[in-house]
């Protein structure tokens, strides 16, 4: 991999963390078609998409630093200096716990399917295509039946846990993981931007625990020149993060997912009819 196509994937990393449609998947497509995917260590791959996560991660943290302090602050401070009731806390200090037990599944699983994760199967476009196509028609099942009244404020540690359940099936290769916690979210009844807003915060403990993982993994088989490009792929990563997410969280004030919809089935019908011609199958 030469420095262009790392800033090429870092620049969709930080387009499709973000948006509904699979980041795995996006990389994954490039990756087979320039070449980059070694079907002797897929794991390889893995660890280089779990790595320039951490770009993305960066761009949250940068973006919603106010509420990371907040948030961070109002934990500590009613938590572990004056032990309020969870009942009797700020929203903020709530947000925290919110965070932490919507995190619990996909540590759990991850962890316990790590094996599975890093083979051959998570880089199967059949699958990411399926995968696609089949969280688009719950996305749009979320849209048809939502309630759009609820917002951060009206969570319930209950909400945190279903929305860290649909974290986890962003575990299965083609998912994505704003995907399905937006679309739990919406089942809940949250609004469009409050289900975003939610997501991004509780990506950030998973990002970062699986990408400084991979990146102790990855030490033993990467070179000098292939860290500097990976920190490359990861700065393209938080850049182009940072200006996907205000863009997304805009268009969800006043716009439905259908686009995304649309483009998923799009993306997973095309691979699946011409992924033979395109050399990705």
């Amino acid at each position: 991999m030469g420095f262009f196509e790392g800033i090429l994937l870092g620049i969709l990393q930080g387009l499709a963390e973000f948006l509904p449609i699979s980041s795995t998947a996006h990389l994954t497509i490039a990756g087979k078609w320039l070449g980059l995917i070694d079907p002797n260590h897929p794991e390889h791959w893995t660890a280089f998409i779990a790595v320039i996560q951490l770009g993305t991660l960066l761009a949250i943290i940068v973006y919603f630093f106010r509420d990371v302090l907040d948030i961070t602050a109002a934990f500590i401070s009613e938590n572990i200096v004056s032990r309020t009731r969870f009942k009797h806390q700020s929203l903020q200090a709530r947000l925290g716990w919110y965070v932490i037990v919507g995190s619990v599944p996909i540590a759990v699983i991850g962890l316990a399917f790590k094996k599975i994760i890093e083979g051959h199967l998570t880089k199967s476009l059949t699958v990411i295509s399926v995968t696609l196509i089949a969280l688009a028609v719950l996305l749009a099942i979320a849209e048809v039946t939502g309630r759009f009244k609820k917002d951060i404020g009206k969570m319930s540690m209950k909400d945190a846990l279903f929305i860290g359940f649909g974290q986890a099936l962003a575990l299965i290769p083609g998912a994505s993981r704003s995907g399905t916690t937006i679309t739990a979210g919406l089942f809940l009844g949250m609004t469009r931007e409050s289900a975003a807003r939610f997501s991004f915060l509780l990506s950030m403990p998973a990002i970062f625990a699986s990408g400084l993982l991979e990146f102790k993994e990855s030490l033993v088989f990467m070179g000098s020149q292939d860290l500097l490009i990976l920190l490359v792929a990861t700065i393209a990563a938080a850049i182009t993060g940072y200006a996907t997410i205000a863009l997304l969280l805009r268009f969800l004030r006043n716009h439905t997912t259908f686009v995304f919809v649309s483009y998923r089935i799009a993306l997973g019908g095309s691979i699946l009819l011409f992924g033979k011609y395109l050399n990705l199958l």
